[in-house]
C-alpha cells in the first residue's frame, strides 16, 4: 500500500472570510488543499533541503524512482557511493525518524564532490543519516543490516581506475558479495546507471562513465541477484550512448537504466 501524506486543510482560512458565501472556487481549494500526495513527493518538496538540489529533480525525477525502488519509512537503507549526498538527502525524509540512512564515501569521491558533501552534513542536519568511509576494496558490511542498498550513477565506476587520483581497481565479485552480505532476505538492491552502447566491454563504458545494463544483470547473477524489474522512468532516446556523461551536450541528460534486484532466493518465491 502507498504511503500517503494528508496537507493541512485550509478550512480555518476560509473562515476568515466572515459571512461571503462560499463559492465553487473555495470548495475546490479546500479540496485541493485536503488532497492527499506520497511520501516520495512530500521529500523532494521538503524545504529544508539544499537549494541546489531543487534544479537537479526535473531529470532525475527522484519521487517516481524512489517509490519504483520501494524504499518505505522505518528502512535502514544504504546509499553506497553516495557522493555529494542528493538522494542520501531525500531518501532520510522518506524512511523518516524510524529509519536510518548510511551515506557510504572514500576519499576519491569526496574530492570529486567538493564542498557538497560537508554541506549536506554541516552540523548534523541530517539526524537519521551516518557517513561510512571506506576506501575501494575495504567495504565491511554487518551481516543482513540494509533493507535496501543504492547504487546511483555509480555502478561503472566499479570498472574504473585512476590510481594516480586515489580510485583503485575494484575487485567486483568481491563488491558484489559484501553488498549480499549486509543486504537482508527480503531486501532489494536499487541501480541507476548511464546507458552504453550495447555490446560494450566493461572497461570502456567505465572510460566515458557509462556501463551497458547487461552487464550489471550479468554481474548481479553471479552475485546472487535476480532483475526482479526494470523501469523506463529516465530513459532519453536523444542520448548518444558512446559520449562521455560530462560532455556539455549530455550531461544531465543522460540515458539512463533503473532497475530492483533481490536475492534469488527470495525473488523465486
Amino acid at each position: 500500500m502507498k504511503t500517503l501524506v494528508t496537507l493541512l486543510s485550509l478550512s480555518f482560512v476560509l473562515s476568515a472570510c466572515g459571512n461571503e458565501p462560499a463559492n465553487e472556487s473555495a470548495s475546490e481549494s479546500a479540496s485541493d488543499a485536503n488532497a492527499e500526495i506520497s511520501i516520495y513527493a512530500a521529500a523532494v518538496a521538503n524545504r529544508s533541503r539544499l537549494e541546489g538540489d531543487y534544479g537537479r529533480d526535473a531529470g532525475r525525477k527522484p519521487d517516481q524512482v524512489l517509490e519504483f525502488f520501494g524504499v518505505e519509512p522505518g528502512m535502514t537503507v544504504l546509499d553506497m557511493f553516495a557522493g555529494g549526498g542528493y538522494y542520501t538527502e531525500l531518501v532520510s525524509y522518506v524512511v523518516g525518524e524510524d529509519g536510518r540512512v548510511v551515506a557510504h564515501t572514500n576519499e576519491p569521491y569526496l574530492g570529486f564532490v567538493g564542498k557538497e558533501h560537508d554541506l549536506r552534513h554541516a552540523d548534523g542536519r541530517l539526524t537519521n543519516v551516518e557517513i561510512l568511509m571506506a576506501e575501494n576494496n575495504e567495504l565491511s558490511l554487518n551481516e543482513a543490516e540494509f533493507d535496501a542498498i543504492l547504487l546511483v550513477m555509480a555502478y561503472h565506476d566499479t570498472y574504473h581506475s585512476d590510481p594516480e587520483n586515489g580510485w583503485h581497481q575494484i575487485d567486483v565479485p568481491t563488491f558484489l558479495a559484501e553488498l549480499n552480505r549486509g543486504l537482508k532476505p527480503t531486501g532489494f538492491i536499487g541501480i541507476i546507471d548511464h546507458y552504453a552502447e550495447a555490446g560494450s566491454s566493461r572497461h570502456d563504458g567505465a572510460e566515458i562513465h557509462r556501463i551497458d545494463p547487461a552487464i550489471v544483470i550479468e554481474d548481479m547473477k553471479a552475485a546472487g541477484f535476480t532483475l526482479e524489474e526494470q523501469s523506463d522512468i529516465l530513459r532519453n532516446p536523444d542520448d548518444d550512448h558512446g559520449t562521455n556523461v560530462f560532455k556539455p551536450e549530455v550531461y544531465g541528460k543522460t540515458d539512463r537504466f533503473t532497475m530492483r534486484f533481490r536475492k534469488s532466493d527470495q525473488a523465486a518465491n
